[in-house]
C-alpha cells in the first residue's frame, strides 16, 4: 500500500505544479460478479465445482501532456494472474490488493501529423494492438514492452483506413538462461461500404524462448486472421458479425510432445444492440474451436474451465443499460473438450458494472 500512496501522491502533486499544462482524464470501473461453474459429467450426477461472488475495480489517469506527449497510469483488483484481474471474496474481509496494471508513455509526434503513436510500459491489450475478440488474447491483459502504432489515436481507437502495429513485449525477465518474450506485427484496414462498417486484418505474433516457462518442448508462431462487419438494424440498433482465425505455425521438428494436427483455433461471433445508454440492450453469441497448440495460456481464461485450449463451445451474453453508467449482465459458457464431450464445463456470470 505504500507504493500506492506514493504514486497517488506523485500524481496529486505533478497535477497540482502543472494543471494550467496538463488535461487530466480519470477514468475507473467496477465490476461485481457472480459466477457459477457447473461440471456435467456422464452416468454420474451434476457436481457443481464452484459458486463464487468476485470483484474487478480499475482506476487511472490519462493525461495528455503536450500536444505530442501523453500517458497512462491505472491501478487494478487481482494480483498474481496475468489474464485476470478479478479478486474473489470470502478471504475473511482482509484488505485486497491494489497492483500497478497500467504505466505508459505515449509520444505521437506532430511532423507525422500525430497518427504515429511511440508507445512505453505497460499498456491494456485491446489500445495496445488491434484486437477483435479473444481467441488468442484474454481481456484483461495488459502488455509490457515497446510499441509502434500506425492509425490508431493516442487512446487506442482504431481510426478508418490503414492500422499497423510493430512491437516487442517481455514475457518473463530473469527466471532462464534466456528471457521469454514475443514480437507482434499487425496489418488492417477498417471503413465503410452505404451503410455497412467492416474492419479487416492480419496478424503475426512470435514467442521466443516459450520453453524457458516450463510448457515442455513447445514453440508458438501464430498467424491470425480477423474481420468484421456490422451496420444498423435501427438507429439505435446496431449488428456486427466477426471472426478469428488463428494458426500455428511453428515448424512440427521443434516439438518433441506435439501433434502436428492441433494447431487451428476460431472463433465467429454474432451481436446486436450497443447498450450504450439508459434502456439500450445488446445480446451476443459466438462459437469457438481451440485446437490443443494452436494459441498460448494468454488466451480467454473462462472458458472450459480454465483450461485455455483443446476445447470447443458457445457462449451467449445479454447486457442491459440500466441507468447512466450503469449495467447489467448475464453470459453462459457451454464448452468440452474436443475430442472427449464426457465432460462439459457450464459456467454462469451475472455482472453488475458500474463506469465512471
Amino acid at each position: 500500500m505504500k507504493k500506492v500512496a506514493l504514486l497517488v501522491g506523485l500524481a496529486a502533486a505533478i497535477g497540482y505544479n502543472n494543471a494550467e499544462a496538463v488535461d487530466w482524464n480519470w477514468k475507473g470501473d467496477i465490476r461485481y460478479r457472480y459466477e457459477s461453474k457447473l461440471v456435467d459429467k456422464e452416468s454420474s450426477d451434476n457436481d457443481h465445482s464452484r459458486d463464487r461472488h468476485r470483484m474487478r475495480v480499475r482506476f487511472g489517469v490519462y493525461p495528455w501532456i503536450t500536444e505530442e506527449l501523453s500517458a497512462g497510469l491505472q491501478l487494478s483488483t487481482g494480483a498474481g494472474d496475468p489474464v485476470s484481474r478479478n479478486e474473489t471474496l470470502g478471504d475473511e474481509f482482509i484488505t485486497d490488493d491494489i497492483m500497478l496494471n497500467e504505466a505508459y508513455i505515449d509520444y505521437h509526434p506532430m511532423f507525422l501529423n500525430g497518427d504515429v503513436n511511440v508507445i512505453l510500459g505497460k499498456r491494456d491489450i485491446a489500445k495496445t494492438l488491434i484486437v477483435t475478440k479473444d481467441l488468442v488474447w484474454d481481456s484483461d491483459i495488459t502488455l509490457e514492452g515497446g510499441t509502434l502504432q500506425y492509425g490508431k489515436d493516442a487512446g487506442g481507437k482504431e481510426k478508418e483506413g490503414v492500422n499497423a502495429i510493430a512491437g516487442w513485449y517481455s514475457v518473463k525477465e530473469g527466471s532462464a538462461e534466456q528471457d521469454p518474450y514475443f514480437i507482434a506485427g499487425q496489418l488492417a484496414y477498417g471503413g465503410e461500404i452505404s451503410d455497412l462498417g467492416y474492419k479487416a486484418g492480419v496478424a503475426y505474433y512470435d514467442f521466443a524462448h516459450f520453453d524457458e516457462l516450463g510448457e515442455g518442448d513447445r514453440d508458438f508462431n501464430i498467424v491470425e486472421i480477423f474481420a468484421s462487419v456490422g451496420g444498423s438494424i435501427t438507429e439505435k440498433l446496431p449488428w456486427k458479425v466477426y471472426g478469428q482465425y488463428a494458426f500455428n505455425t511453428a515448424e512440427a521438428a521443434d516439438w518433441s510432445d506435439i501433434d502436428d494436427d492441433k494447431r487451428d483455433a476460431y472463433l465467429i461471433g454474432l451481436k446486436i444492440g450497443g447498450a450504450k445508454n439508459p434502456g439500450e440492450w445488446a445480446v451476443s453469441g459466438e462459437y469457438v474451436s481451440i485446437e490443443e497448440d494452436a494459441v498460448t495460456y494468454l488466451t480467454d481464461s473462462d472458458r472450459n474451465n480454465g483450461s485455455s485450449t483443446d476445447l470447443e463451445g458457445f457462449k451467449l451474453n445479454a447486457t442491459y443499460h440500466l441507468v447512466q453508467n450503469m449495467t447489467l449482465g448475464a453470459t453462459y459458457m457451454n464448452f468440452s473438450k474436443i475430442d472427449d464431450d464426457s465432460v462439459t464445463n457450464h459456467l454462469l456470470q451475472a455482472d453488475v458494472v458500474v463506469k465512471f
